[in-house]
């Protein structure tokens, strides 16, 4: 029968609402018959299904699978798990593509799905089609088949078979109870050092903290272990397990464009002059860095679906966004993966005399915000950005426009952009001292403040 979803959960790079209130098990059912359709007029018709730790995620599941399987489609389900594990069973099994069950990071209540088909990231108008689609559907003709497979041991496997250290080290992990705390448990098994885990019974009501690991105070308890325990680092993760956080041995934050750095000239070195991607967010040091090394430093807008597209595009072997999604295509998949990040990350520092606070303080000296979240309704963010824009060009200030505006000045750049995912305005700043960071947040505040928003201290 035909269906229509709440306006408000077909984002850009997902979908996503508050179950009960915008997202019920109808609408998982709705988005099995409408996939299961597309996937068919596209040729595919073998699809892998998961779901996060959520308290809702197998209602929603269970919705989801009958409804590709009324719709046609041969369906995999692979249970419980992050949703990389999607993305592996998506990429090795032989399917034509696959769903996730998640809410991300997204506070208890909230709950979506993320889509892949061909190979490829499901996004953008592909999302906003599936509602035409849903609103069309007729009759179920023949019913396709449902099998289970396990792939949580050969998931596990595959991250631990790319660690090349050279040194045991003492590391400190946070799956913040999200989707990937069995994936952690099983996986430290398999590396040598010492690993101090936290955190790692999936509990969907994230009783320990909010399960995101851009966010400073989702992070004290890790840090706090890191100092306690003399570990030589700390990761986080988000609740389903494709954006990565970290913590040095001195407990600071080392944000995702600084890991950027580490990973960027290990990678570098294998693909000398490769392209290396990262969003308007990350910090001119790393394309600073990324220049200095031979690498071609190329900027994108923000989007983990949108950089996963132009990473194939143009064959780069790593990606990354400030927010912790990083991409690796070399010896791996291409797509964000943050437990398979750590484990780099760790080979990499296990390899290396410096430790990672040491690669942090060597690093040129900049004074920056973290991301800055302003709450702002759906209706009126675009139009903030757009206005802001208007006022900057009319006094021909030097702006980038990829997403949002990134506008550069005598002391360093801020940036302001719309969020694609939740109602609220994005602004970071850098710059060289502290004083010329006041001045550049002075004059990020004033734009802000002309359309209606107050910059937080």
């Amino acid at each position: 029968m035909p269906h229509r979803f709440h306006p408000t959960i077909l984002r850009e790079y997902d979908i996503r609402g508050i179950v009960g209130e915008t997202l019920f098990a109808a609408d998982a059912h709705a988005l099995g018959r409408a996939f299961a359709a597309t996937a068919l007029a596209a040729g595919g018709r073998r699809l892998a299904v998961g779901y996060d730790g959520r308290l809702t995620s197998p209602e929603l599941e269970a919705a989801l699978v009958d409804g590709l399987a009324e719709g046609g489609a041969e369906v995999t389900r692979i249970g419980l798990g992050p949703t990389p594990m999607l993305y592996y069973a998506a990429a090795t099994l032989g399917v034509d593509g696959g769903v996730m069950v998640t809410g991300s990071h997204n506070p208890p209540d909230h709950n979506g799905f993320k889509l892949v088909l061909g190979g490829k990231p499901f996004y953008g108008p592909a999302i906003q089609k599936l509602a035409e689609t849903a609103a069309a559907l007729g009759p179920a003709g023949s019913r396709g088949r449902v099998a289970k497979r396990a792939v949580f041991a050969d998931y596990v496997a595959r991250i631990a078979r790319d660690y090349d250290g050279e040194r045991p080290l003492k590391v400190a992990w946070d799956p913040g109870n999200g989707a990937t705390g069995d994936v952690v448990s099983r996986l430290v098994e398999r590396l040598p050092g010492r690993h101090v885990v936290i955190n790692a019974a999936i509990d969907g009501r994230f009783p320990a903290h909010h399960p995101d690991p851009t966010v400073a105070e989702n992070l004290v308890q890790l840090q706090e272990v890191v100092r306690r325990e003399g570990c030589d680092l700390g990761v986080a993760f988000d609740g389903d397990g494709d954006r990565i956080g970290a913590v040095d041995a001195k407990g600071r934050i080392v944000w995702g464009d600084q890991l950027m750095i580490v990973l960027a000239r290990d990678v570098l070195r294998r693909h000398p002059g490769a392209p290396i991607l990262a969003d308007v967010k990350a910090s001119q040091v790393l394309f600073d860095e990324i220049a200095r090394l031979g690498g071609k430093p190329v900027m994108l807008p923000t989007g983990h679906s949108p950089i996963k597209a132009r990473l194939a595009e143009l064959k780069a072997p790593l990606a990354g966004e400030m927010s912790g999604h990083i991409f690796f295509a070399d010896r791996y998949y291409g797509y964000d993966d943050a437990v398979y990040v750590a484990v780099r990350l760790i080979g990499i520092l296990a390899r290396s005399e410096a430790g990672l606070a040491e690669i942090a303080d060597a690093l040129p000296a900049v004074v920056n915000t973290p991301e800055l979240r302003l709450p702002c309704e759906e209706a009126r963010k675009f139009a903030i950005v757009e206005e802001i824009r208007g006022r900057l060009r009319q006094r021909g200030a030097e702006v980038t426009t990829i997403d949002g505006v990134r506008v550069k000045t005598p002391d360093g750049w801020w940036l302001v952009r719309a969020s694609n995912t939740q109602a609220i305005v994005v602004a970071r700043a850098e710059a060289a001292d502290a004083a010329g960071l006041a001045r550049v947040k002075a004059a990020l505040a004033a734009e802000l403040a002309a359309s209606g928003l107050t910059l937080p201290d």
